[in-house]
């Protein structure tokens, strides 16, 4: 006998249990993405077999970040006996959460050793190394040090964040001169920094004494032997501190897959000179705003082009201004214009230099290519140069705002592309490659080596750059985020791991518990529905048709014959049920069989969220009118019944009516 064939477009049924399993893998799910981001509380300790419990006379170190990603929160803790410093204090950038802004390391270990802190020490000014000052600083107050321009870009985060969300603490900053060699005492611990050419004005490695041994950090760096400002890493000091023995070196490794030396920042000076000369029309070029050279170059090749330069990006504001007052910036008087007035100079005397290369949401070259810039309005003939290459995993939107620059018709150069746009290279990377990375191995000769900042995979190619360079795989440690090494002066042991984790920050500057980044990312995903039921306490009869708010969801408009169904199914329910079983309890059947129905229509998950309001019963006070009288209890009904009329109205909105 055949069966007979379901209607078109009819859903397949599916059993509550089956919706249910669903409703919570999207749950898991979620839980899952926010967990990549849990706190300390949260997180798990690893209990080791081979933990060594006795620590004293042994040299600490902790890692709270900088092992499992490029641009992570860099955060290490230095401990001896009785005292401590930490080592970089940085934030993450690349979060790709609901209405978060960035991750710091969660310091609740750092808080539980606060007695012993002596200082924070900052190899150099970008976010992932300083970004975290500002929250935990004020937690776990001590000196922060480093160079004259790091100290004033931690100064201007103390500043903003006062302005912004009324931080009320104004850090001890200490300036240590790199080019007298100077060391300081921290408690047992001597610090003393090393200029090393990054992609930031006087970035430096770290030398540190200890009782047990010294420790070299070389921070992000490369070696640039013709960096613009004449400033090359100092290998003459890097080598007279490695000949007195170095137990352990901490060395990034951020393009340790990349063969081969980063080019010289030299040879972008011509490519600049050669694209502005040849654009008549108006120039914008997205540079990284902390990169005082290259914006050094832009500004020679635009006033030898005889143009006038406007900045825009709030960070490029901050960093060019703390440049130019410390004389790392030359700017010829009369060369840098204000934004607003950049619409009235012709368009063949004015540059633009902008933040927003990598397509950071609300960054200025973005809001140009989409058309929301105040002052700004792209068309042809401009001229477009992207100063960078996409860091990695921000492929996808260095191709969205390329994509979007060309649909405005602006001729546009782009580092990768530069041979086929016609021009010379416009990038160099602030970080070594493999022959930089084994020359740092060559100089130092450490006894033990820690790669760090750049993620599980290039720490072992790193590891086997090491490998190839003598050094016993051993004595080659890749520990992870919240993991402790204890080192005597010649063995090294795990000793475990302290609470760690991250801490999320939103715009506001404010802390986003994990639970709300979890709902977040369920909502976006299959959004939200919520049915409101008044419900006659002593009849059980509803008093008026179910509401049906959809957000994120579907759009009830579009949508009849299902909402329509819904509330069928919700009049059934509340006949059946209601009377029968405890308010919470019916709303938690409420709950799964609305979950159930929805799934079995349109194979999603939206979060459901009943209200069950019941009207009537023994009135508990009575109304009294204006005129003096009591209100009799049909009247309390009444005025209830009113007052969730009103309420009903709000919840509703306007702007999706049913």
């Amino acid at each position: 006998m055949n069966q007979p064939k379901p209607k078109p477009n009819t859903p397949p049924k599916v059993s509550r249990g089956a919706a249910l399993r669903a409703q919570k893998r999207a749950s898991e799910n979620a839980k899952d993405i926010a967990n990549e981001y849990l706190d300390a509380s949260a997180n798990k300790l690893e209990r080791r077999a081979n933990v060594i419990a006795d620590e004293a006379n042994k040299l600490k170190i902790t890692f709270l970040g900088g092992l499992e990603d490029v641009g992570e929160k860099n955060m290490a803790i230095i401990e001896y006996k009785n005292e401590a410093i930490v080592v970089d204090c940085g934030n993450s950038l690349g979060i790709d959460l609901p209405g978060v802004n960035y991750a710091i390391a969660d310091p609740t270990y750092l808080e539980s050793i606060k007695r012993k802190v002596k200082g924070y020490v900052v190899t150099h000014g970008h976010l992932d190394h300083v970004g975290g000052l500002k929250h935990i600083v004020p937690r776990v107050p001590a000196p922060i040090y480093g160079s004259r321009f790091t100290m004033g870009i931690v100064e201007k985060t103390f500043e903003d964040a006062k302005a912004e969300s009324g931080l009320d603490f104004t850090p001890k900053l200490i300036i240590m001169n790199m080019d007298n060699h100077e060391r300081l005492k921290l408690g047992e611990f001597t610090v003393e920094l090393i200029r090393i050419t990054h992609s930031i004005p006087e970035a430096s490695s770290v030398c540190i004494d200890t009782p047990v041994g010294r420790i070299i950090v070389t921070g992000d760096f490369r070696l640039d032997p013709e960096p613009l400002d004449h400033l090359p890493s100092d290998t003459k000091r890097l080598n007279e501190l490695a000949s007195q023995g170095v137990l352990l070196l901490l060395s990034e490794s951020s393009y340790s897959n990349e063969e081969g030396r980063t080019p010289t920042e030299d040879t972008l000076q011509q490519s600049f000179h050669d694209v502005i000369a040849a654009s008549s029309g108006r120039i914008f070029i997205a540079i990284f705003s902390s990169n005082m050279n290259r914006i050094q170059m832009v500004v020679n090749a635009a006033v030898n082009a005889g143009r006038r330069v406007a900045l825009d990006g709030r960070s490029m504001m901050s960093y060019a201004e703390i440049a130019v007052r410390q004389g790392i910036l030359k700017v010829p008087k009369g060369t840098i214009v204000p934004m607003r007035d950049s619409a009235n100079i012709a368009d063949n005397k004015i540059l633009v230099m902008c933040t927003g290369g990598q397509g950071e949401p609300g960054a200025a070259l973005q809001r140009m290519s989409e058309g929301d810039h105040k002052y700004i309005k792209l068309k042809e003939g401009d001229t477009v140069v992207i100063s960078s290459s996409p860091i990695p995993g921000n492929e996808i939107r260095y191709d969205q705002i390329s994509n979007n620059l060309a649909r405005k018709g602006v001729n546009l150069f782009r580092h990768p592309t530069h041979e086929l746009d016609g021009c010379g290279p416009l990038h160099v990377s602030g970080h070594a490659r493999r022959e930089e990375l084994r020359e740092m191995i060559q100089m130092i000769k450490p006894k033990y080596l820690i790669p760090v900042h750049g993620g599980a995979l290039r720490r072992k190619y790193h590891a086997e750059i090491a490998v190839q360079e003598g050094i016993p795989r051993n004595k080659i440690l890749l520990p992870n985020n919240g993991d402790s090494l204890l080192f005597s002066s010649d063995s090294v042991e795990e000793a475990g791991q302290v609470p760690h984790g991250s801490l999320l920050v939103d715009q506001t500057g404010q802390i986003v518990p994990n639970v709300v980044i979890k709902d977040r990312i369920m909502l976006a995903d299959a959004g939200l529905v919520t049915v409101v039921l008044t419900i006659d306490k002593k009849s059980g009869q509803l008093l008026s048709s179910p509401d049906i708010i959809s957000r994120g969801f579907i759009y009830i408009r579009d949508n009849e014959e299902l909402m329509n169904d819904l509330r069928t199914e919700l009049r059934r329910a509340a006949t059946q049920r209601f009377k029968r079983i405890d308010l919470d309890r019916f709303k938690q059947e409420l709950k799964e069989h609305v979950t159930h129905f929805l799934y079995e229509r349109t194979q999603r998950s939206p979060i459901v969220i009943p209200v069950v309001n019941v009207i009537g019963g023994k009135v508990e006070a009575q109304t009294v009118h204006a005129n003096g009288q009591a209100a009799k209890p049909e009247d309390g009904a009444t005025d209830q019944q009113k007052r969730f009329e009103e309420m009903r109205a709000k919840l509703l909105g306007a702007d999706q009516p049913d």
